[in-house]
């Protein structure tokens, strides 16, 4: 069944490659969406896949790569509008 959701993430995760990270992740769970920093400091991922894919990926944003140190992820459900794209990291 597939699931569609945003996630946000606080904590010092911006200059960690946790968006790197994010993709490679998003990438062998077989995810597709895009993440990107946010002005406030947070990262933002829009995740969509099987729900089992999108669920283990938001379990390990709460530790991320080595040299972050997460405060909070965030999710909420959202409309599935990407079912042909790839992950991508933007800007």
């Amino acid at each position: 069944m597939p699931l569609s959701v945003e996630a946000r993430v606080t904590g010092h995760v911006q200059g960690v490659a946790y968006r790197h990270w994010t993709k490679s992740r998003a990438d062998a769970l077989g995810l597709k969406g895009w993440v990107r920093n946010d002005v406030s400091g947070a990262v933002i991922a829009h995740l969509e896949g099987e729900k089992k894919a999108v669920h283990q990926l938001v379990e390990e944003m709460w530790s991320g790569p080595g040299a972050a140190s997460v405060r909070d992820v965030q999710t909420h459900r959202i409309p599935t509008v990407m079912p042909s794209m790839e992950f991508e990291i933007r800007r």
